[in-house]
């Protein structure tokens, strides 16, 4: 039988970490956990601008907001596995969108399972907002396991 693999993701949200621990409570403990934080990539226009205005930011300034925001993805990283008390596991920053890149890890991986929060938006909210776990539900190539806001 092939090893089991958790991917488990994070936002560094109260509702990812109840998520991800309601899950590990539910699942037979795997042989491998890869936690993973996705952060949205910046506009590359914000460097060259859109054709009719310049650019708002330099090369580096970008670079910096790159670097910035893997350092609070990583810190939300671990966090999370200190508040779950984790041993021997794998952590993850990637960029991108949060559903694509997190359908993408289940299948390179392979993902045994996917645990992750959703925020229970419903509506014109979800519509205009979009929702991952929605994305990550229809998509996905293994089973996914979403916890609910209240």
């Amino acid at each position: 039988m092939a090893a089991s693999l958790a991917l488990l993701c994070t936002d560094g949200s109260d509702l990812a970490l109840s998520a991800i621990r309601q899950g590990l409570d539910l699942l037979a403990p795997p042989d491998r956990i890869v936690l993973v934080s996705v952060s949205s990539p910046i506009d590359p226009t914000l460097v060259t601008g859109t054709g009719f205005a310049g650019g708002v930011m330099t090369y580096d300034e970008k670079n910096d907001l790159v670097e910035a925001q893997r350092v609070a993805a990583q810190a939300h990283l671990d966090e999370t596995v200190a508040a779950l008390g984790l041993a021997d596991v794998e952590t993850m920053v990637v960029v991108g969108d949060a559903g694509h890149e997190i359908c993408r890890l289940a299948e390179t991986l392979p993902a045994s399972v996917v645990v992750l929060g959703t925020h229970g938006r419903g509506g014109i909210k979800r519509a205009i907002i979009g929702s991952t776990s929605d994305h990550v539900v229809r998509h996905c190539v293994c089973p996914v396991l979403v916890q609910g806001a209240g």
